[in-house]
């Protein structure tokens, strides 16, 4: 049937029973008939439709004059069900009678959508049915919204570095030619963007990958034992030296030497790196001879080198030594399109073994719009967090820490509500008010946690004193 066109009354339909006809007894139904998120129809005996209110023809495409007398199954297509159990309840076949349903019906247009359907049997006194009303509420575009997000493309990355936007992709490239040589790199970008997570990468494509790999975060450590983490020290050295010491350099012999935070060193250490780098060798403190060494140097820092030297805290000939090649790590906010793969990458990492919950699509867009101060490093936490306080297998908005939510804010009082988050705020209200506003008995009674009712009561703008002061809307969300 091409749905496009008009449906053809039916002449021989009956005449409509003044009991089941809310257009002509509106004070049957009250107002229920002129809400245009909610569809409302009225059937006889034989299942044929009678009435059919505006919130209806809104949601189908289809008008009154075009179904009236025509039973509701026309709303359904080849791999759809409608209402067809509307038939059975007037036969008397249901085991009760009103039902309540989730269905897939066709609109006008030919688009498939998905609905909430109820029904109920109206009886005379002699039990006889008469009828039935039908209420219907398209909830497809809430689905979509708390469905998981579209899974993305298979993740472009190198090693545990995840991402395919074309920064990162430059990344790779810069990757790769350092670990083609032992060319001193050094690894720059904020806090929080994995810096070394790249000189791993650099580390493992190179010829030194059977060789250590140390770490070292060089701003964690006091200026006056960095030099002894470093070099090492020789027994006597100083009070407490009770033995040799082997320093990092010594290490990493064969490997990579990874200095974090180095533009935070001091000019005396910069200078003693920059004669290791020089000579290849490292003199212990205390030490009588000098210890060769065959490391590769990796640094790393999340200052601004040019002005550390404009400044003079950083020695010229030491900058210039340790930037020979250079890697820029991005900010988060500046590949935001790798922000889904990242979040599925942590979800999975975290699951372990176990099966890693989906995100749901509000929950990614509220990620996407966060700038992520704190970058890759804080959308793991956030991820983690997540993970603890969701229900179920799906990550949802509600689950993702205050300050994520926040940057989409509560719902404005000026927004429109979807028809689910209607019927949810409804049911909050009406739980609370149940409740006596007590917030634990509350959430005992709908299920949740204390946590989940107050996020909830946070997102809906629902405030006891102006519910208590009687101000509209509260309940009346229609």
């Amino acid at each position: 049937m091409d749905r496009t066109t008009s449906l053809p009354c039916d002449p021989s339909g009956p005449r409509p029973d003044p009991e089941l006809d809310f257009d002509r007894l509106p004070e049957v139904l009250g107002e229920l008939r002129d809400i245009d998120t909610l569809g409302l129809f009225s059937v006889d005996a034989r299942g044929r439709i009678i009435a059919w209110s505006r919130g209806a023809e809104r949601l189908t495409g289809f008008r009154k004059t075009e179904v009236q007398g025509r039973p509701p199954t026309f709303l359904e297509g080849p791999e759809c069900r409608g209402f067809e159990q509307v038939h059975a309840l007037l036969a008397g076949e249901a085991p009760r009678d009103d039902w309540r349903r989730e269905c897939r019906i066709v609109n006008r247009c030919g688009e498939t959508r998905t609905v909430i359907g109820s029904a109920h049997a109206v009886r005379r006194s002699d039990g006889t049915i008469t009828g039935a009303l039908v209420v219907f509420l398209d909830i497809t575009d809430s689905l979509r919204e708390s469905a998981p997000a579209p899974l993305p493309e298979p993740p472009q990355g190198l090693l545990e570095l995840q991402g395919g936007s074309s920064s990162m992709l430059e990344v790779y490239r810069r990757i790769r030619l350092a670990s083609d040589s032992d060319v001193t790199t050094v690894i720059t970008g904020e806090s929080g963007t994995g810096k070394e997570l790249a000189a791993r990468a650099i580390h493992e494509l190179s010829e030194r990958r059977e060789g250590p790999f140390i770490a070292l975060n060089c701003a964690a450590i006091p200026e006056t034992l960095l030099e002894s983490e470093l070099f090492g020290h020789a027994r006597g050295a100083f009070t407490g030296a009770t033995r040799d010491r082997s320093g990092m350099f010594q290490l990493a012999d064969g490997g990579t030497l990874f200095l974090d935070e180095v533009g935070d060193t001091g000019r005396m250490i910069q200078l003693k790196l920059l004669r290791v780098l020089q000579e290849r060798e490292v003199r212990p403190i205390g030490g009588d001879h000098p210890v060769s060494v065959d490391v590769r140097l990796v640094t790393a820092t999340h200052r601004d080198l040019s002005a550390l030297l404009a400044s003079h805290q950083m020695r010229e000939d030491f900058y210039y030594r340790i930037r020979v090649f250079e890697i820029h790590m991005p900010a988060l906010r500046e590949r935001l399109d790798d922000v889904g793969v990242l979040a599925a990458h942590f979800a999975g990492q975290i699951a372990g073994s176990g099966r890693a919950p989906s995100i749901t699509r509000e929950a990614l867009e509220a990620m996407i719009r966060y700038p992520w101060p704190g970058n890759v490093r804080e959308l793991r936490n956030a991820i983690e967090h997540a993970m603890v306080v969701c229900q179920g297998d799906t990550i949802g908005l509600l689950d993702l820490p205050e300050s994520v939510q926040s940057v989409g804010g509560p719902i404005a009082a000026h927004d429109s509500l979807s028809p689910m988050q209607e019927i949810e705020r409804r049911r909050i209200l009406e739980a609370l008010e149940a409740n006596g506003w007590n917030r634990t008995r509350t959430a005992e009674s709908l299920g949740v946690s204390r946590v989940t009712l107050w996020k909830k009561i946070r997102r809906y703008r629902i405030d006891e004193g102006v519910f208590r002061r009687g101000t509209r809307n509260e309940l009346d969300v229609s």
